[in-house]
């Protein structure tokens, strides 16, 4: 049996029935469902989208935000432009930006090679066009080149890329914001004992190397003061207090400078080494070397102790300290965090436990 439809214009006008105008301009509401809509012609296309809201008031709100992802649309009259043009804005964003470090321009210019590689439709694609399927495609993608931890970074930059677009009016929402983060698990610590460091330390000095002295003294350095190794590299003579005890780290992560007390090892070896460098002026270097892994790598094989790398002997700092007993917010001072000690307490608080309960093992009555 042959199905007669209504005109046309019937069927528009029913349809047009089921939207309630409300008093406020845009905003109106589909009468099946009872949710609110926002309503704007853009370019002569008349566009509706979802407040996902029965509540008037909380529409109202939202409704700012939808009018003003079109206006910044209408800017460009609905065009579009590939992402790479975007890229390029991202590309000057980081240069423009004074707190971005040198290293960590690097680091995003590297993940955007990365990205290309991953991902080449986003360069080549209309940046309008690429919709959440797409970046939850390129997640899986990625997600199985890179760890948790570079993936992270790298969503971190799509993110923002979007963000652009939408700023400059390309878009009107950012389909990458739903993309999970990945979970980056904690990394399991094997650092050497103290007898261990030792044997480590004088394998390096007695290597044979050219300047396998300069190597262990790094070695040390990096263990007695906790610092990271591009710290190390700007520390100079006129930095060392030997009167007040005190190491100053000027050039650092995070662009604040610390203090650090001198421990007994780390006031000892750089005694030394200040009565092994006669007539240094004080603007020059302390260390003579700026790195030293594979002689750390070589030591680590004849003492029989897992790899360990320049970051992992700033962990050995931060285990003594607490295993000696120094609260883990003092510690974190010193090791430079800015968090008042969370980032120190996720990682060595199981130190801070073994710690108390060896101690209460002391208590008797």
């Amino acid at each position: 049996m042959k199905t007669t439809l209504p005109p046309l214009t019937e069927r528009k006008s029913k349809a047009d029935a089921d939207w309630l105008k409300t008093p406020y301009p845009n905003l109106i509401r589909y009468r099946p469902s009872g949710t609110y809509f926002g309503r704007v012609r853009v370019n002569g296309k008349l566009i509706r989208r979802s407040l996902e809201t029965h509540v008037l008031s909380v529409a109202k709100v939202k409704l700012s935000d939808f009018l003003q992802d079109y206006r910044r649309l209408a800017i460009n009259k609905g065009e579009s432009v590939k992402g790479e043009v975007i890229i390029e804005l991202f590309r000057k964003e980081i240069e423009d930006d004074a707190n971005n470090q040198p290293r960590t321009k690097l680091y995003k210019r590297e993940v955007l090679i990365a990205l290309k590689k991953t991902w080449p439709e986003l360069y080549s694609s209309e940046i309008a066009r690429i919709s959440q399927k797409d970046c939850n495609d390129w997640a899986a993608r990625h997600g199985k080149d890179y760890s948790p931890t570079r993936f992270n970074g790298a969503l971190g930059i799509v993110r923002r890329i979007f963000d652009i677009a939408v700023e400059h009016g390309y878009r009107v929402d950012n389909p990458a914001k739903f993309v999970d983060r990945r979970r980056v698990k904690p990394k399991e610590l094997h650092l050497p004992s103290q007898a261990q460091f030792q044997e480590m330390a004088t394998h390096i000095e007695t290597s044979g190397a050219g300047q396998a002295k300069d190597c262990a003294n790094l070695f040390r350095f990096l263990a007695f003061s906790g610092v990271r190794i591009d710290e190390a590299r700007h520390v100079l003579w006129s930095d060392v207090n030997f009167e007040k005890g005190l190491l100053h780290v000027r050039v650092t992560k995070n662009s604040k400078a610390r203090w650090i007390p001198l421990n007994s090892s780390l006031r000892q070896l750089l005694e030394k080494m200040q009565r092994e460098q006669p007539g240094e002026l004080p603007d020059k270097p302390v260390m003579q070397v700026f790195e030293c892994q594979k002689s750390i790598d070589r030591a680590a094989k004849l003492a029989g102790v897992k790899r360990i790398t320049h970051h992992d002997l700033r962990h050995l700092f931060a285990t003594r300290c607490i295993e000696s007993g120094v609260d883990i917010p003092t510690v974190s001072r010193w090791l430079g965090h800015q968090d008042g000690g969370a980032l120190c307490m996720k990682t060595y608080g199981h130190l801070r436990d073994e710690h108390s309960a060896n101690e209460a093992k002391k208590v008797a009555f």
